[in-house]
């Protein structure tokens, strides 16, 4: 690698990741690669293979470095109540708060899939295996967060917030409020629970004068 290869694999890594972050598979050029890591084109063949095989390794440091510390607290046994209202506070916030990777960039996976590379069938297993974790993730969160619900309304709802989800890191790189305020939609369905008050659950007849009902109305 023209450096120690154990000490500097994971930063060489880390440092393509972001190039391909930025920049997209297509457009990124092997000189971005070489400024971005320190690596020249032939340090970068050996050790990687090609150019796809420096994305591939930089799709699962993504993926182990990025997305997975996010989803942790969603794929334990015991989910907490409060574990779905974290990620997505921390999703909101990243996606709304200054200049961060997710704001400026969007999701490295989603983004993909709209290049030519998003075509081929192992980056499309991949993709499909990332949002298979994070769909299961949610689903996880809101059973905790709503056993008010039966089976088939928590599933209902995991759908919706996971989809709220994946539509906000779409748009994000051009709509930061926009992506912002999905997740606020989000937040807003599994924060929302059926009324225990039974004056809500039945209100009391109306003692306005103005609003008459059966025999009370005037003669």
């Amino acid at each position: 690698m023209g450096r120690n290869r154990t000490f500097t694999e994971a930063e060489v890594v880390r440092a393509a990741r972001q190039v391909f972050w930025d920049r997209g598979y297509q457009d990124t050029a092997l000189p971005d690669l070489e400024g971005a890591t320190g690596l020249n084109r032939s340090s970068i063949y050996h050790s990687f293979g090609s150019k796809r095989g420096l994305f591939d390794r930089a799709v699962e440091s993504y993926l182990d470095e990025v997305i997975r510390p996010r989803l942790a607290p969603l794929r334990v046994e015991a989910v907490e109540f409060a574990a779905l209202e974290t990620y997505l506070l921390g999703l909101h916030a990243a996606m709304t708060e200054g200049r961060t990777a997710l704001a400026a960039n969007g999701c490295l996976l989603l983004n993909t899939t709209g290049s030519l590379l998003g075509r081929e069938s192992t980056l499309q297993t991949v993709v499909a295996a990332y949002c298979d974790d994070l769909r299961a993730a949610v689903t996880a969160g809101v059973a905790a967060r709503r056993a008010d619900l039966d089976g088939a309304e928590q599933t209902t709802l995991a759908t919706t917030c996971a989809g709220l989800v994946f539509a906000a890191m779409a748009i994000v790189r051009v709509d930061s409020a926009a992506a912002g305020d999905l997740i606020d939609a989000a937040l807003g369905q599994i924060r929302r629970a059926p009324s225990t008050d039974p004056l809500q659950a039945h209100p009391p007849a109306s003692e306005d004068p103005l609003i008459v009902t059966g025999d009370e109305s005037p003669q």
